[in-house]
């Protein structure tokens, strides 16, 4: 009786390894294995990304300088320059590189160049980001709470592509990153593959999750904590999937990139080699520049403002 059972049991044990592997291949963003575990950060690989429908917010202007909206239920802050005058004005979503949390606040990082555009008549808005400023908490899960930096983006820029859910009478969106922000900038372009116009201004642009581990010696475990979570991640996710250097050919927008040659948190020949391996971009280099390109700045946002009034849609 038992070797019957058992015997029967073999073509059901097959039909459900088929079914999960059914459903893991053909739906990835919901897959599971044999153990019923499942696998949610693989809705933040750029093409599962790309095929996601970003619910828009209402865009609050909390007081001069202070903005919030809704992504995926959570409130985001961050920091907002309106010119004066009646407008239409065009966009700028500025995205800041790495700045201490505890030290953070709204407005650092894009502050200086977000009030130079709004002066030359830009809109600047740069998100704070979750775990940041006014916003609510981030995930718990650091690779998480990298990825949650894009589906804030895309909420934002979802949000502005529709009129009447948001304050601006505005004629155009730009896009303007730094650092990391260059990172979060480069990655949104391959997700949406929209034409937005974007600055990078030393962009980490090397494949993830090196573009992580490069920056650990900079923490107080070396990295330990990193390295650590990454073996987990490595268990369940293909990496290759989160890297932007496998998705370059998705960019479709005009780019600009500038970058200091005596930059020591994103090495010279980084900006190098994305330069050579994207068609529409125009590279500028800074010889004596640093990371925030000191002292050729004013050099930097003048061309930075001159590339985004070039891109103005009539």
């Amino acid at each position: 009786m038992k070797k019957t059972i058992y015997y029967l049991l073999i073509p059901i044990v097959f039909i459900v390894v088929g079914w999960f592997a059914n459903t893991a291949y053909h739906n990835p963003t919901s897959r599971v294995d044999l153990a019923g575990r499942g696998f949610p950060l693989e809705k933040y690989t750029i093409e599962n990304l790309a095929n996601t429908q970003f619910k828009p917010s209402e865009i609050k202007i909390e007081d001069e300088h202070l903005f919030s909206f809704i992504a995926e239920g959570k409130k985001l802050t961050g920091c907002i320059n309106i010119p004066e005058g009646d407008g239409p004005f065009p966009v700028i979503v500025m995205f800041r590189g790495y700045v201490d949390q505890k030290e953070f606040k709204t407005c650092d990082g894009t502050k200086r160049a977000g009030e130079y555009f709004a002066n030359a008549g830009f809109i600047t808005l740069a998100p704070d980001f979750l775990g940041y400023g006014g916003s609510d908490a981030e995930a718990g899960n650091i690779f998480e709470s990298r990825f949650q930096t894009y589906t804030t983006v895309l909420t934002l820029l979802e949000s502005l592509n529709h009129p009447a859910i948001q304050p601006f009478n505005y004629s155009s969106i730009f896009l303007w990153g730094h650092s990391n922000g260059g990172q979060i900038a480069l990655t949104v372009l391959e997700i949406t593959q929209a034409e937005y116009p974007t600055v990078l201004w030393a962009p980490v642009s090397k494949p993830f999750p090196y573009s992580i581990l490069y920056y650990t010696d900079e923490s107080d475990d070396k990295g330990r904590i990193i390295r650590r979570e990454l073996a987990k991640f490595e268990e369940d996710y293909d990496v290759e999937k989160y890297s932007l250097v496998n998705y370059l050919d998705r960019i479709k927008a005009p780019l600009e990139l500038h970058q200091g040659t005596y930059d020591d948190a994103v090495p010279v020949v980084w900006s190098d080699e994305l330069a050579k391996k994207i068609e529409n971009i125009k590279y500028f280099k800074y010889s004596g520049a640093d990371h925030n390109l000191n002292p050729s700045w004013n050099l930097s946002v003048a061309r930075s403002l001159d590339f985004f009034n070039k891109n103005l849609t009539e």
